[in-house]
């Protein structure tokens, strides 16, 4: 279900270094709720400007469209959408400051230049025992080596963990390179100048580079689980008991970093000074035989933490590695233990399937699971409700996106959540704003944004945002008639045509619509009758609308009563 929505939490990772994602991503987009349950929180947009000249209009206005109050708030929003974002922005930013992450001057000061005996490191390309290093030292990304030869240097061991380990032996380009060491966290923070410790929960060691490049250090820890059983003396197998980690807080050696980890082919190490791979868990077995298999008995490790059944769907999905059937099964028997976890990890593990471009064969296996339900309720309610139909409709749009993600285009999170959330909004249809209020979309969908604010954390501007792409779906298509250069000049105008291009590629439906708007024109509005009967005439021009004459005062009085209360007057 970190922008980029970086919604993090601590879900373990493809290495050593992200029990605390969520810590971190607090730090930038962490909100603290004050939202009404049914609607999405949202600073005031701006009025516009009176307009003395406006009032004294008569009869009709060639150029304004009839009044909609459903989508009068998008009209203001033209004006006011900027100023509403930038303060949601603002709030989720200071609400979130300070707790999580080290102070440290915002410039940090430049790294040293090498010794001659660091400049002297590198990582060889030829093992001790003659034969070539198990990966090419040319494909390890330059940073991360020399974070490592360092520690090396400082008497430390360091090896390179997880996720960048398992992407090089698969042949794929890792999407980072984590590190794990015997250094605990203030010993790395004393090697690096620019380094900086994060974490509540598990302290973690930043090492920055030019650019913004971060290098993330761990400690070596051990599975708080397998301590308390041996220092009761005894192997226990987890019946009966509430195994949910809750603290992981303690230091270990390599071999229990590596077993402490979820899947085998993520307790994969490679020392880059031997030039080999490894491996305590078996995980090069399971890589070659493309499973996914949890360390160690796969109940116990799913009770544990039932966030891992999201971790083994986007591991599937983002590999093509079949689950092992063992693992499998407990997955299907911890579903029910996922209301357990914190809800901000959930999202953003969602999210991080969806940033993968691999959503629709892991929202499939989602479904499968019947993990939807907790994770996404409304749609797994539309998938319930339209059968075999609903499902081709909902992951047409979930492919569209997709094929966007992967080919590189760069969406932002409420691009991403508006896509998984159109085919619900087409199918419930909008709700008319009450007393005045803002405009709406379906209840269902307001009801998640507002869920996912109040208990999930996410930002306020991304919720609002969303909100207001799917409103703009249906101007773009033409179902709503609006004055074309003020919609055009709307701060997410660009993002809210980039939802409605993949909804074309997803459906097939409105391209001369899309046409026109890329172009620069504006596509004519539906034929449609209105529900107190104005429809197009032959021409396929529309009917204008009589302007509502405001109510000015007479001599007599009797003129301006009536002005308000004919039989027009509501029509206006």
């Amino acid at each position: 279900m970190n922008s980029n929505l970086e919604l993090s939490a601590p879900p373990e990772e493809d290495s050593a270094a992200k029990p605390v994602a969520a810590d971190e991503q607090a730090a930038t987009e962490t909100p603290t709720i004050q939202t009404a349950p049914a609607s999405v929180p949202a600073p005031e947009p701006a009025s516009p400007p009176a307009r003395a000249d406006a009032e004294d209009e008569d009869d009709e206005e060639e150029d304004d469209d009839e009044a909609d109050p459903a989508e009068a708030g998008l009209d203001e929003a033209v004006l006011g959408a900027e100023a509403a974002l930038a303060a949601a922005e603002a709030e989720d930013a200071a609400e979130a400051r300070g707790e999580e992450v080290e102070e440290v001057p915002t410039i940090l000061e430049p790294e040293p230049e090498p010794t001659p005996d660091e400049r002297a490191l590198h990582a060889p390309h030829v093992r001790p025992t003659g034969e070539p290093a198990e990966i090419d030292p040319d494909e390890l990304d330059p940073d991360a080596l020399k974070v490592v030869l360092r520690l090396h240097q400082h008497g430390h061991q360091a090896y390179m963990v997880g996720g960048c380990v398992r992407d090089l032996l698969l042949g794929r380009k890792p999407k980072d390179f984590d590190i794990a060491t015997s250094a605990t966290p203030n010993e790395v923070r004393g090697i690096f100048r620019n380094c900086r410790l994060i974490g509540r929960r598990f302290r973690l060691a930043h090492v920055y580079f030019k650019g913004g490049k971060i290098i993330e250090v761990s400690t070596f820890r051990a599975n708080p689980t397998e301590l308390e059983a041996a220092a009761n003396g005894g192997e226990d197998d987890g019946e009966g008991e509430d195994l949910l980690i809750t603290h992981d807080n303690v230091f270990g050696t390599a071999q229990q970093d590596a077993r402490r980890r979820d899947f085998t082919i993520n307790g994969l190490f490679y020392d880059v000074a031997e030039g080999r791979v490894i491996d305590y868990v078996r995980g090069r077995r399971d890589l070659d035989e493309r499973f996914i298999r949890t360390i160690g008995d796969p109940e116990v490790r799913m009770r544990e933490d039932p966030v891992r059944i999201l971790r083994a769907v986007r591991f599937a999905a983002k590999l093509e590695l079949d689950i092992e059937s063992r693992t499998y099964a407990a997955m299907e028997g911890a579903v029910e233990d996922l209301p357990r976890c914190a809800p901000a990890r959930l999202l953003e593990e969602t999210f991080r399937l969806i940033r993968g471009g691999v959503s629709a064969p892991a929202l499939k296996l989602l479904d499968a699971l019947d993990a939807l339900k907790i994770l996404l309720p409304p749609v797994n309610a539309y998938l319930k409700q339209h059968g075999k139909e609903g499902e081709k409709t909902f992951y047409a749009f979930a492919e569209a996106l997709d094929r966007r993600v992967s080919a590189g285009e760069p969406l932002d999170d409420a691009i991403l959540l508006a896509m998984l959330l159109i085919p619900i909004s087409r199918s419930t249809g909008p709700e008319e704003s009450q007393d005045g209020g803002r405009p709406s979309v379906s209840q269902v969908v307001e009801d998640l944004l507002a869920d996912f604010v109040q208990s999930a954390r996410l930002p306020r501007r991304i919720a609002e945002r969303c909100r207001m792409l799917l409103l703009a779906q249906r101007t773009l298509t033409g179902e709503r008639r609006r004055r074309s250069a003020a919609f055009k000049r709307h701060p997410l105008f660009s993002e809210a045509l980039t939802v409605f291009e993949m909804t074309v590629e997803a459906t097939g439906e409105n391209r001369e619509q899309l046409e026109a708007w890329k172009a620069g024109e504006v596509p004519q509005p539906r034929a449609a009758a209105s529900a107190d009967g104005d429809a197009s005439d032959a021409g396929g021009q529309r009917k204008r609308r009589r302007r509502r004459r405001r109510r000015r005062p007479s001599s007599s009085g009797g003129s301006g009563e009536d002005a308000g209360s004919g039989p027009d007057a509501g029509d206006a």
